[in-house]
C-alpha cells in the first residue's frame, strides 16, 4: 500500500467551540465539511495553554517539562526539535514542509540566539534560506504574525516579511493594517483592519502551501506538511470585509462573564492583579498586550465578532487548501488534521486571552481528522490531547519515533473502534515574567471532570463538567468529592518520570 500523506492545518488561539457545528454562530463551512467527512474530537485539550510550549509538544509528542520549553520565551533545543515527528518522518523517506507561524523559538530574544525565528538573528539568514529547520526540510516562515508588532524590515524577518516589504510598500501597508475602518466601541485591541487582503498573512500562508503542493514537492515521495495560520490570535484585527461578516448585535455572550475569585485557587486573582516581572520592556509589553481588562457586553461582542471574522477568513483558506489537494489528486491518500495550539477565554468569567486559569475555553481545542479509513461524521468524546498527533503520524506512516512519546495514537478512535481513554494531561511551569508569580501547574481532564493543581503551593481547583459546565463550583476541597479528587490526582502521578530542569527564558515570547 502507498504510504499516506499528512496535511496538518493549525490555527493559533482557537477555542474548541469556535467551529460552526458547535453551535456558537461562527461561519466555518469548510471546517464543517471536514467534520462531515471525518471525525471530530470534541474533548481534545491542549498540552499547554501558551504558544511555545504547546507547539513544541505537538512537534515532539512530549509534555513541556520534558522537551524543556515549559513557558514562552524558552527556545526548543534544535537537537530535540529535529527528532520530532518531522525529523522522524523525514528519516523514513517523507518530504516534510512547514508554512506560516512556527514559534518553536523565541522571537523577541534579548540577544542573538542563532535561530531563524529570532528577530535579531533572522538577518543572518539569506533570502534563499528555506530550511532545514526542526526536522522540516522546506520551510517558509513569518516572525510573530500578530500585528501588535509590525513585520520586520529586511534584512530582518523571514519569508512573509520580505513579501510584505517588497517594492518598498511595507510602511504604507502597515499604516493600513493599523487603520480602523469602523467603530468598535472601545473594545480592547480590536479594529477593522484596512489592509488589502492580498497582503494579509492568512492567505499568504495558504498560498505558499498551495504552491508547494502544486510544484514544490517531489511526486515520488509521500509528504507531511504543517500549515500554520497565526490567527485568530489577538490583537483582534480582522481585515474588512471579513471583519463585518458577523454582526456584533447577534453574538451570544458567555453566560458567566464576571470575574469571580471567590472559591478559586489563590493564583486566579494574583494572575490579574500582580505586576509582571522582568525588564522594563517585558513588563510594558505584558501589561499592554498580554492583559485585557474587563470589557462591557458591547465591547465583548465586538471582540468575539472580530474573532469569528478571523476564523471565517482562515476557513476560506482551508477550503482553498482542500481544493489544492483535490486538484493534485491527493484526496484519497492524505490525512488532513485540523487543530489549534490552545484556546482563548473570550469573556468566560470576565477574562479575555490566556493565562493560568484553565477554563474550558482555553483548554479545549478543535481537532478534526479526515482521511483513509476515518469514520465520517463521527464525534469522539474521549479525552485526548494535541500530544496524540505525533504518535498518530507514526502509527499511520510506519515511521519510528526518535523521542519518547507521551501521547497515544488516535487511529482506533478515528476508525470508529472502541478505544476508551481515562484522561488527558496538561502542564505549565509558569515563570513570573507573565503574571508576577511562579506556578507549577498540572491539569488532568477526564470525560466528566477536570482538576488543576499548583505543585508549589498544593492549591487547586476541580470541576464537575457534566453538572457544572460553566465551571462555577470549585469542588477541590469538597469532602463529597474526595474520591474523585484522589482518582484525578492519581492520573497526574502517571506522568512519565522524565522531567528536565527548569530553564531560563531568552526573551518574552
Amino acid at each position: 500500500m502507498t504510504r499516506p500523506n499528512f496535511l496538518i492545518i493549525s490555527a493559533d488561539q482557537q477555542r474548541g467551540d469556535c467551529i460552526g457545528v458547535e453551535g456558537r454562530g461562527v461561519k466555518t463551512p469548510n471546517l464543517d465539511r471536514l467534520c462531515a467527512e471525518g471525525t471530530r474530537f470534541s474533548a481534545c485539550i491542549t498540552s499547554c495553554a501558551v504558544c511555545q510550549p504547546a507547539r513544541a509538544s505537538i512537534l515532539t509528542g512530549q509534555l513541556c517539562r520534558t522537551h524543556g520549553v515549559h513557558d514562552n520565551g524558552i527556545d526548543l533545543d534544535p537537537a530535540t526539535g529535529e527528532k520530532g515527528f518531522a525529523g522522524a518522518l523525514a528519516a523514513n523517506g517523507y518530504q516534510t514542509a512547514f508554512f506560516g507561524k512556527a514559534h518553536f523559538a523565541t522571537y523577541h530574544a534579548r540577544h542573538k540566539t542563532g535561530s531563524p525565528e529570532s528577530v535579531l538573528s533572522s538577518e543572518d539568514f539569506g533570502d534563499d534560506w528555506c530550511g532545514p529547520y526542526m526536522g522540516f526540510e522546506h520551510v517558509e516562515l513569518m516572525l510573530v504574525g500578530h500585528n501588535w508588532f509590525a513585520p520586520e524590515k529586511p534584512p530582518r524577518g523571514q519569508h512573509f516579511e520580505r513579501f510584505f516589504h517588497r517594492g518598498g510598500r511595507g510602511d504604507e501597508l502597515q499604516e493600513l493594517y493599523w487603520k480602523n475602518g469602523g467603530d468598535t466601541k472601545g473594545a480592547a485591541q480590536t479594529w477593522h483592519s484596512q489592509l488589502p487582503l492580498a497582503f494579509h498573512n492568512t492567505p499568504w500562508t495558504a498560498d505558499r502551501a498551495i504552491e508547494w503542493l502544486k510544484s514544490g514537492r517531489g511526486k515520488d515521495r509521500p509528504f507531511c506538511a504543517w500549515v500554520s495560520f497565526p490567527d485568530p490570535h489577538h490583537p483582534f484585527d480582522c481585515p474588512e470585509p471579513w471583519s463585518r461578516l458577523h454582526d456584533p448585535a447577534e453574538i451570544a455572550l458567555p453566560e458567566h462573564r464576571t470575574r469571580d475569585f471567590e472559591n478559586r485557587p489563590w493564583w486566579h486573582e494574583a494572575a490579574v492583579e500582580n505586576e509582571p516581572v522582568g525588564d522594563v520592556e517585558n513588563v510594558k509589553m505584558r501589561k499592554a498586550y498580554s492583559r485585557i481588562q474587563e470589557q462591557s457586553d458591547e465591547q465583548l461582542r465586538e471582540i468575539i465578532a472580530n474573532t469569528f471574522g478571523q476564523l471565517s477568513f482562515i476557513d476560506d483558506n482551508v477550503g482553498r487548501l482542500m481544493n489544492a489537494l483535490t486538484d493534485a489528486g491527493l484526496d484519497d491518500n492524505t490525512y488532513v488534521i485540523y487543530i489549534s495550539d490552545h484556546g482563548d477565554w473570550l469573556g468566560d468569567h470576565g477574562l479575555v486571552l490566556k493565562g493560568p486559569m484553565h477554563y474550558e475555553g482555553l483548554l479545549r481545542v478543535p481537532m478534526i481528522v479526515r482521511g483513509p479509513g476515518v469514520a465520517a461524521g463521527a464525534v469522539v468524546d474521549e479525552p485526548v490531547s494535541t500530544l496524540d498527533i505525533a504518535p498518530t503520524l507514526f502509527d499511520l506512516s510506519g515511521a519510528k519515533p526518535l523521542l519518547a512519546q507521551h501521547g497515544e495514537s488516535l487511529r482506533a478512535l478515528m476508525e470508529g473502534r472502541d478505544a476508551p481513554r481515562d484522561f488527558a494531561l496538561n502542564e505549565w511551569e509558569l515563570l513570573p515574567a507573565r503574571v508576577g508569580v511562579a506556578l507549577s501547574l498540572r491539569t488532568v481532564r477526564t470525560k466528566t471532570h477536570k482538576l488543576t493543581m499548583d505543585l508549589r503551593s498544593g492549591a487547586g481547583e476541580m470541576y464537575d463538567l457534566v453538572n457544572d459546565p460553566g465551571e462555577m463550583n470549585n469542588i477541590f476541597d469538597d469532602p463529597a468529592a474526595r474520591e474523585t479528587r484522589k482518582r484525578l490526582v492519581s492520573y497526574l502521578d502517571e506522568r512519565p518520570d522524565d522531567i528536565g530542569p527548569n530553564r531560563e527564558p531568552v526573551g518574552s515570547a
